[in-house]
């Protein structure tokens, strides 16, 4: 399965794809919104792991912007928890999202989880 990761951090970008590497994903990284958009409009992916704070392009505008080109499965990587957010994240068809921090582990059990979902459609 094909994911890719839109992560600023580009420490926190390389750790979170060895471990979805390890838990036998194809992962692309893009470390700005920018990118992200150009790996999207060139590739398909089961899933797409988006950072909400990104540079240029954010993640809130990028998932506008997936949501215009089809039904990929998004998960939203966030480091806050407020309602605003959560509705946000609603009203723009994210399907899933994780708060920062968190464990690779726990990443990796969300993944499976959205995509079992998604296969479910």
């Amino acid at each position: 399965m094909r994911v890719l990761l839109v992560e600023d951090e580009p420490e926190t970008a390389s750790l979170l794809a060895k471990g979805l590497s390890e838990a036998s994903y194809a992962v692309d990284v893009a470390l700005n919104g920018m990118d992200g958009r150009r790996f999207i409009e060139s590739g398909e992916y089961q899933l797409i792991i988006l950072d909400v704070m990104l540079p240029g392009l954010n993640g809130w505008q990028l998932l506008q912007q997936i949501r215009k080109l089809g039904d990929t499965p998004v998960l939203l990587l966030t480091t806050t928890d407020g309602i605003e957010d959560r509705l946000r994240g609603l009203e723009l068809h994210e399907d899933d999202y994780l708060l920062k921090p968190f464990t690779v582990s726990e990443l990796v059990k969300r993944v499976r989880k959205v995509l079992r979902r998604d296969r479910g459609r």
